[in-house]
């Protein structure tokens, strides 16, 4: 049975709760579909909308190569288009709205237990996605795409939130909306929680 989330505390030996940003704390997986399939539509590169929830986490950039091979598409400044496609999602921040029961755990949380956000996105865009939540200031650490050298599944994201925090990765619980972060946490040895029950 599914517990609700104003039901939900954290497990007796919970140290730290760390939480993914995009589709977990805030409704942003619309806009940033937009993003992509503007700025992709003039290099011809498809974007199923299920492909891309499925790689949801997954750094921009990483995204892009993945895509332009399959599509057999020569893309030569990535940076650039990294940069439309995030400058893209921005145009659509007043949109964003908080998933209300991800966002009533960390405030009823915040002052019990340190928190974390841990994100395959770059800092730019998830501060800003925070601030506009009013948010930023309820976690004492930030991990973004930039702070590690490999991205979910792979768990290095969530092991640098923890060691930020000073907590063993087997005392903290991650909430995640996507099966990659979902196998990251399940990598760093973190409990998982899928918040997308939560969402229907």
């Amino acid at each position: 049975m599914l517990m609700t989330t104003s039901l939900w505390t954290p497990p007796p030996a919970t140290a730290a709760l760390i939480f993914d940003c995009d589709g977990t704390l805030a409704d942003t997986m619309p806009a940033h579909y937009k993003a992509w399939t503007s700025m992709l539509r003039r290099f011809r590169i498809p974007f199923p909308e299920a492909r891309f929830y499925a790689l949801g986490g997954m750094p921009t950039a990483r995204i892009i190569r993945l895509l332009a091979d399959e599509a057999g598409v020569l893309v030569t400044d990535i940076d650039a288009m990294v940069h439309e496609k995030e400058a893209l999602f921005l145009e659509h921040l007043n949109d964003i709205r908080p998933i209300e029961p991800v966002v009533a755990i960390a405030a009823r949380c915040r002052g019990r237990w340190p928190l974390a956000v841990a994100s395959g996105g770059y800092r730019h865009t998830i501060t800003r996605t925070l601030d506009h939540l009013q948010i930023r200031s309820w976690f004492d650490t930030i991990v973004t795409a930039e702070d590690t050298p490999r991205h979910k599944p792979e768990p290095d994201v969530f092991l640098e939130a923890a060691a930020r925090l000073k907590v063993a990765p087997s005392r903290c619980v991650v909430f995640e909306d996507t099966d990659i972060g979902l196998e990251a946490a399940r990598r760093a040895g973190m409990l998982g929680v899928d918040i997308r029950p939560w969402r229907q």
